[in-house]
């Protein structure tokens, strides 16, 4: 039987509030859990693109991103005596914001980047240089998070629509996120692709006994 090694394992929990500093991230490692309370802002790609041009003409942001979570995320939000309400806020690909994340966590000094299915050597370069870390959140299970946002604290890019713009947000307990890239520049992604080619012989091996 080919035996598969746990390259990822649940490790130590963290429940951090932000903002984040350097200590704070710099003890998170692979396979840790992170509930995090504070303000979260989400962006997606026309987000993340925005973001950069104003960040590369020396332009503030509309947000201080220093010591932030940057969620890849964009809600399902219904308008409330004048606020906002968010339904559902399950996370999107953050391969797609892969061209801007490096850039943002080194101008804007993000320390905390969440989504789903994992981000590429750039952004990894970027969070050892920088001391930032990137976690998943499960993916369909927006309804859990929006239970731990508490109120919308601000809007912004609603140009860009609903789904696109940058939401700012007070959670409580946001989580469980599970760190995949940390500080070190460790990325289980990475990781997992080198063992899953290391292992080809082995397991063409097994399926020539099989027959």
């Amino acid at each position: 039987m080919l035996l598969i090694p746990c390259v990822v394992c649940a490790m130590a929990v963290y429940r951090l509030k932000t903002p984040l500093s350097d200590s704070d991230v710099s003890r998170l490692r692979v396979g840790d859990t992170v509930y995090i309370s504070g303000v979260v802002v989400s962006a997606r790609d026309s987000a993340h693109k925005r973001m950069v041009e104003l960040l590369q003409k020396g332009e503030p942001l509309p947000v201080d991103l220093r010591g932030g979570v940057i969620y890849h995320a964009g809600p399902v939000a219904q308008r409330v005596d004048g606020g906002w309400r968010i339904i559902s806020m399950g996370p999107t690909t953050s391969a797609r914001m892969e061209a801007f994340e490096a850039e943002v966590i080194e101008k804007a000094g993000v320390k905390l980047v969440v989504g789903k299915g994992g981000m590429g050597k750039r952004t990894a370069e970027a969070m050892k240089k920088y001391t930032a870390a990137y976690a998943i959140f499960t993916g369909g299970a927006g309804v859990l998070a929006a239970r731990a946002i508490k109120r919308v604290i601000d809007v912004h890019w609603l140009d860009l629509g609903v789904a696109e713009a940058m939401w700012v947000l007070e959670v409580e307990d946001f989580g469980p996120l599970t760190v995949m890239i940390d500080s070190t520049g460790r990325n289980f992604y990475d990781e997992l692709r080198e063992d899953a080619k290391r292992r080809i012989p082995e397991i063409l091996k097994e399926i020539e006994w099989g027959h």
